[in-house]
């Protein structure tokens, strides 16, 4: 049996309705993953908001992205792109190159050491995700997926 979140925080009070104890479970939730998120990534030197940079940069390929772009795509959004390319920069993980055209637009794309540091945790991030939640069968991942998004198309942002 899964503890309820009123036990796990030792909530004394009743919750306002089953909205706010949803919402509660969703933060406590999403809390403890990125804490796991963290605990992975620490040894490599990257924070889950650094890898999730690396990631989008992998992903839009040799013709790499504009700040605005990435921060965009940010599963957590972050005040200053520009300070967060600046350290991935400097730890030779991400080159820039500033447009001739127009020097205000800047690219960011990731450098060779950026990719096998991203590949180096593929395998240990999909299994920490196996362990995390892979007690839940594909449905049941589709479903919880299915209701995130539809909280989340309620967001502002």
């Amino acid at each position: 049996m899964n503890p309820s979140l009123k036990s796990e925080i030792k909530a004394t009070a009743p919750f306002s309705g089953p909205e706010e104890e949803a919402s509660l479970n969703i933060l406590r939730t999403a809390a403890l993953l990125e804490h796991a998120v963290a605990e992975r990534l620490k040894p490599h030197g990257l924070t889950p908001t650094q890898y999730n940079v690396l990631r989008i940069l992998r992903g839009a390929g040799d013709q790499g992205l504009c700040g605005n772009e990435v921060r965009e795509r940010m599963l957590t959004p972050v005040p200053d792109t520009t300070r967060l390319l600046d350290r991935l920069e400097e730890a030779g993980l991400v080159d820039r190159v500033r447009d001739r055209a127009d020097r205000r637009f800047v690219t960011a794309r990731i450098t060779s050491t950026g990719r096998e540091k991203l590949a180096a945790l593929d395998g240990p991030v999909s299994e920490m995700h196996e362990q995390l939640l892979g007690h839940m069968d594909d449905d049941e991942l589709h479903r919880l997926s299915g209701l995130l998004g539809m909280s989340r198309a309620r967001l502002p942002g």
